[in-house]
């Protein structure tokens, strides 16, 4: 899992970290007119596409309720266990959402929201009132918010800013330390409430200004006076300055955060409408079957299911026939995150490509999706399904001309080909007989055929053989997907297996990259910027959490290189969608189904705006709590 808020920094950065380019787009503040590269711009907020949405007076994000009341508390459930409140460690489980404490220069939602929720290009100022930089941005300003305030009461400075990142430089996770060591050359306080940061020259300025801005924030004398560490495990959670703290706590059951009544931002607009509970609790339970009776019982009063079986079969209890317990299926406006079965490429023999198809074949979509899940799943061909990124038919237009500038990178098939789709699969039976085939035929090219004892077997008599290694809090639906994979891949004459690991065990394996295969969600991406050479770069292969595939290509690190340097939104998507196009071409993952809607169950009495935003559910951002619904049914015994 991510161990930096600038990889955590919800829409911006699970798309990627954004960016564009300054040659071809305005920016700042309406009418302005560039005259060259060092003509300063000012403003409130960060765009790269056009204008930003709201303007400097804006009062409130359209899409919140700005006189949402305030008050109750919603109660979430998780699975599993954990052991600090310091999410930055790099060992140890972390507390769900223990990273809301900090903030940054631009705002992100404290519980992984999107701010703001309805436009994917856009930040606005939190910490920063305003922000400054050349058009050629190779530095950026912040000015600071005077009345900004940690936790403790004590100001929050720019010497706070520089002593924070300075911190996250020596002691935050590798990737994140390379990425800021390869693209900052300085960081100057100007005054107590000024700082700037210079970029290196020749890079391209794709989210560098996003990237200073979305750094935490903490207290310089905090960390001093306690000796804490940011990449140690800790029961202090760090001194930030965030409308929620931790309150409360009890080792691998529960962890409660408290609104502030004193936070230093409430008078600002873009907090209106939103952080409306008083209180935000997390529950935590051993496995996925008494988490749900736990729901049941009313020990939790909000659910976000993710359990296609559940969701067909499993609210029929009486709390939902009376009407006390109510469920949304909320449609998605965006791409369906990327999950599926990752290959290690580390491995030797997961570098043919045949070998990578050979074993995607051995998975059912369709089987699993009609036993399994109800039919309530379609089939993902993209890593960026039904968005204008997506890859279809053969390269045309601004893609293949860019393709074709990459010269002899590109094999001749990403031209002569249509964009690879995910093979199909007969439902009525498990083991498909014509993909088994196919499937064999291109083992056999890659050197690996059935033995007497039904095995694929190399010359020197190897067995090839897969691991999946898997949470032990994985919900049933999930471990019924992978152990019929797992069957599937046996009768496909493959040796293969489940490594079931505690969370401790499984994040650190995924750290040091210790498994073979594994379940696993890409964060799609409609914009470009530094989050996708975190995820697909080369440079980060062997030691990111974040590239678990640890993909090493040229041309992939090559049309990610395009994409930071496009010249308008039009390059841009052309150079996204032959990204698309590559990483299915290399089949780096064995696609599953999705979702196209966002699932929640809850007690009545919480309410959101009519009109949701196209970026985020919003359901610990934006929703409310009716306090005369939730005093019903307490008077009614339904909620203890």
């Amino acid at each position: 899992m991510s161990s930096d808020r600038f990889l955590e920094m919800s829409r911006r950065q699970l798309l990627a970290a954004m960016g564009s380019s300054a040659a071809a787009i305005g920016f700042g503040l309406p009418g302005q007119v560039f005259a060259d590269d060092h003509e300063i711009i000012k403003a409130h907020g960060y765009s790269f596409f056009g204008d930003l949405k709201y303007p400097a007076d804006y009062t409130h994000f359209d899409y919140v309720n700005p006189d949402a009341p305030k008050g109750g508390e919603v109660i979430l459930s998780t699975r599993g266990k954990f052991d600090t409140l310091n999410r930055f460690a790099r060992q140890g489980d972390f507390a769900l959402y223990s990273g809301l404490t900090g903030e940054a220069m631009f705002a992100s939602g404290p519980f992984g929201t999107a701010i703001p929720s309805d436009s994917l290009t856009d930040s606005y100022g939190l910490l920063a009132h305003t922000i400054e930089y050349p058009k050629n941005k190779s530095w950026v300003i912040f000015h600071m918010r005077p009345e900004a305030r940690f936790h403790n009461g004590t100001p929050v400075t720019a010497h706070d800013a520089k002593f924070s990142f300075e911190l996250f430089q020596e002691q935050g996770i590798p990737g994140l330390q390379a990425l800021m060591k390869q693209r900052f050359n300085g960081i100057e306080v100007l005054d107590d409430h000024t700082i700037k940061y210079s970029f290196v020259d020749g890079i391209s300025r794709r989210s560098l200004v996003e990237l200073a801005g979305g750094l935490d924030i903490f207290s310089k004398q905090w960390y001093e006076e306690t000796g804490e560490r940011l990449d140690e495990p800790s029961l202090k959670s760090p001194m930030g300055s965030s409308p929620y703290a931790v309150e409360d706590f009890e080792l691998n059951r529960y962890v409660v955060y408290k609104r502030n009544p004193d936070y230093w931002g409430w008078h600002l607009p873009i907090n209106k409408g939103r952080h409306n509970y008083d209180r935000v609790r997390v529950e935590y339970f051993a496995d996925s079957a008494s988490e749900f009776e736990g729901f049941k019982a009313g020990d939790y009063n909000f659910r976000a299911e993710g359990s296609t079986k559940r969701w067909a079969t499993g609210y029929d209890f009486p709390a939902v026939e009376n009407g006390h317990v109510k469920r949304e299926a909320i449609p998605s406006q965006t791409p369906p995150r990327a999950t599926g079965f990752i290959f290690n490429l580390q491995h030797e023999k997961f570098q043919d490509l045949r070998v990578r198809e050979a074993v995607q074949l051995a998975f059912n979509f369709e089987w699993t999706s009609a036993s399994l899940q109800y039919g309530l799943t379609s089939r993902r061909h993209s890593f960026v399904e039904n968005s204008e990124i997506e890859a279809k038919g053969k390269p045309e237009g601004l893609e293949k001309a860019m393709l074709e500038s990459l010269g002899e990178l590109v094999p001749a098939a990403i031209f002569s080909e249509d964009a690879v789709i995910a093979h199909s699969s007969n439902e009525a039976t498990l083991v498909d007989r014509r993909n088994k085939r196919k499937s064999l035929k291109l083992f056999e090219e890659a050197g690996w055929a059935i033995n007497d004892s039904g095995k694929l077997a190399n010359a020197q008599g190897e067995v090839f053989s897969i691991k999946i290694m898997m949470h032990a809090a994985t919900s049933d639906t999930s471990k019924a997907i992978i152990t019929n994979y797992v069957g599937n891949m046996q009768d496909f004459g493959i040796e293969a297996s489940i490594d079931t690991l505690d969370s401790a065990q499984a994040q650190q394996q995924s750290i040091e990259k210790k498994y073979e295969m594994l379940l696993h969600a890409n964060s799609p991406f409609e914009t470009a910027g530094l989050g996708l050479l975190q995820r697909h770069g080369s440079e980060t292969a062997d030691e990111s959490s974040h590239n678990l595939q640890a993909l090493k290509s040229e041309l992939v690190d090559a049309i990610i290189n395009k994409s930071l340097e496009a010249n308008s939104r039009e390059e841009e998507v052309a150079a996204l969608m032959a990204l698309d196009r590559v990483l299915r071409y290399l089949r780096i993952q064995v696609p599953i189904g999705y979702v196209a809607e966002s699932w929640v169950a809850y007690y009545d009495m919480f309410e959101h705006p009519e009109e949701l935003p196209a970026l985020a559910v919003g359901y610990l951002d934006f929703w409310w709590m009716n306090q005369e619904k939730y005093a019903a049914l307490k008077a009614d015994g339904v909620l203890r």
